[in-house]
């Protein structure tokens, strides 16, 4: 089992930047990557970032290529998202995610369903 917690959430005005941080907890070394996706009312959940827990590989949506950068903290145990030059259809509540099964575990991916563990969530506002 894995237990992960979302903080940093909040809001700026467009242009501005915010932090995001994700603890994960319990059996973590079973985690082959994670990423960040978000969810803005009325709309189905979408990728933002991935990374391997091992290589430190990433992937990116387009949307925030360039703006976003996703890392982890594996002593910590602690993945992050840095968001600059937010937009107001940044606008969304961000979930972090975890996969620990062991297949293609190399491989990276931004669909919601390729992940078995999720936090809870952390709403984002962005104002234009």
């Amino acid at each position: 089992q894995v237990q992960l917690v979302e903080s940093g959430g909040g809001s700026v005005q467009g242009g501005g930047s915010l932090g995001l941080s994700c603890a994960a907890s319990g059996y973590t070394s079973s985690m082959y990557s994670m990423g960040w996706f978000r969810q803005a009312p009325g709309k189905e959940r979408e990728g933002v970032a991935a990374i391997g827990t091992g290589g430190g590989s990433t992937l990116y949506a387009d949307s925030v290529k360039g703006r976003f950068t996703i890392s982890q903290d594996k002593a910590q145990n602690t993945l992050y998202l840095q968001m600059n030059s937010l937009k107001p259809e940044d606008t969304a509540v961000y979930y972090c995610a975890a996969r620990t099964n062991s297949n293609l575990r190399a491989f990276l991916s931004l669909v919601p369903g390729w992940y078995n563990y999720w936090g809870q969530g952390t709403q984002v506002t962005v104002s234009a």
